[in-house]
């Protein structure tokens, strides 16, 4: 097989894993109606005896997921609010759709938060409440605790993801310094029923981690996101007044975030409609198709990029020295969301970031192309998805005057594969479920 034919497949490999995982479908999956009662995961929620049907959500796949309830309840949807990161939304009936700020949160978060909550104060105990949760609602409904400021979030998120913490870190102290994250959403709810529909960008589906788990209990602490600081050594970095409400908060001056057994949630249930791993089964299935032999390696992959693109190309090495530990033609895939560190002063992001490291491990080689995309289009702060590489990626750099290994240094792999036009460029896909990536060897 040439370059082009491995590119053309995994790039159709990372379309099936996408299309599994299509918001609208995922929902209609999970939710129907019997006669006038709706269904959520097989089981009957009591549409009939309800007074009212809300929906509210946050994430970039939330406006399609409103869609999908709208489709199937119609005009028993009194009226709803969903925050969705700027382009990503679409046209509803009777829902709100509000575009915001992602991943640094911004005023349109705020009005939606504003909004939402709004809302859910007129709702009681006869309502039914649906919440559509994606990937990207921590951002998409900042409601600042009492005492803090936007701008104090906004400069406390930069600084986390610079640092390189892992997601469920940085969610951690979301939860801590907002009014509708870690469980305290569903108090805002409660005592209407509420129905969450989750699809997953975290590694293993924790419910409390996913958009920082408002409709779910919070295990998380004050004393956590102090230990957090400390481990980034961020307590000097982030502002005074963020620093001093966690602090409040481990001397119990601030309330904590609701605990599993909290009455908030006796009325309220949860079902993920969509993950990582659900992508990758269809990803393994079109490979599969296209005559591959496949191995899934795992959905849970993390760790610092850089690192997990060697282990990448090293499997690919070893493909071709042993047909180990599947033989060729092959598809190794793997999920998860791994972290960039930043070193330096270019632009890219993680996807970017691992074709870059893979290409200079695999230089050279002939008929092995290692391939990484978000599934939610948005690559770091970048229009691409993530890119790909093969053996002739750092030389066809050179030939364009790009030093491969400098710009990786620089944290610069969007110029580079800008350059050798090796961009995966998909536009808002309005799902989420983390990242793929594809490693081919013909």
């Amino acid at each position: 097989m040439s370059e082009l034919d491995l590119s053309r497949h995994a790039r159709a490999i990372f379309q099936a894993g996408l299309e599994a995982v299509e918001p609208r479908s995922a929902v209609l999956r999970h939710v129907a109606l019997d006669g006038d009662e709706p269904r959520v995961a097989g089981a009957s929620r009591g549409l009939s005896s309800m007074d009212g049907v809300y929906v509210v959500g946050m994430g970039k796949a939330s406006a399609v997921m409103a869609l999908a309830l709208e489709e199937v309840l119609g005009d028993r949807i009194r009226g709803g609010v969903v925050s969705v990161k700027h382009g990503h939304g679409v046209p509803l009936r009777r829902i709100q759709v509000r575009e915001a700020g992602h991943p640094v949160p911004d005023e349109g978060g705020v009005l939606a938060a504003t909004e939402l909550t709004a809302l859910l104060a007129e709702t009681g105990p006869r309502d039914l409440v649906f919440c559509v949760i994606s990937g990207g609602g921590s951002a998409l409904l900042p409601a600042p605790a009492e005492g803090l400021t936007l701008e104090d979030k906004q400069e406390t998120t930069k600084r986390l993801l610079e640092c390189g913490a892992a997601i469920q870190e940085i969610n951690t102290i979301r939860k801590h310094l907002s009014r509708t994250k870690g469980g305290r959403l569903a108090r805002l709810a409660h005592p209407s029923t509420l129905v969450s529909l989750v699809l997953s960008d975290v590694v293993g589906d924790p419910l409390d981690a996913i958009a920082s788990g408002p409709t779910v209990p919070d295990p998380t602490t004050y004393d956590d996101c102090l230990r957090i600081l400390v481990r980034y050594e961020l307590e000097a970095r982030v502002p005074r007044p963020v620093l001093r409400h966690l602090e409040a908060g481990a001397r119990g001056e601030v309330p904590e975030t609701p605990k599993p057994g909290d009455p908030a949630f006796e009325r309220s249930r949860t079902a993920i409609v969509g993950n990582n791993a659900l992508a990758l089964h269809a990803a393994r299935e079109r490979a599969q198709v296209l005559g591959y032999h496949t191995l899934v390696l795992s959905s849970v992959v993390e760790g610092e990029t850089r690192e997990v693109a060697r282990v990448h190309a090293a499997i690919a090495k070893e493909i071709l020295a042993s047909g180990n530990p599947v033989p060729r033609p092959a598809c190794v895939l793997s999920g998860g969301e791994t972290t960039v560190t930043i070193r330096g002063g270019g632009t890219g992001g993680r996807n970017q970031e691992f074709a870059l490291a893979a290409a200079l491990d695999i230089e050279g080689l002939d008929g092995v192309l290692l391939f990484s995309g978000a599934t939610d289009g948005t690559d770091g702060p970048t229009d691409a998805a993530g890119a790909w590489a093969d053996g002739s990626t750092v030389q066809r750099g050179r030939e364009a005057g790009l030093n491969a290994a400098a710009m990786l240094r620089e944290n610069d792999s969007y110029t580079f594969f800008q350059g050798v036009g090796d961009l995966l460029v998909t536009g808002p896909t309005r799902t989420n479920v983390m990242d793929l990536r594809v490693v081919l060897v013909g």
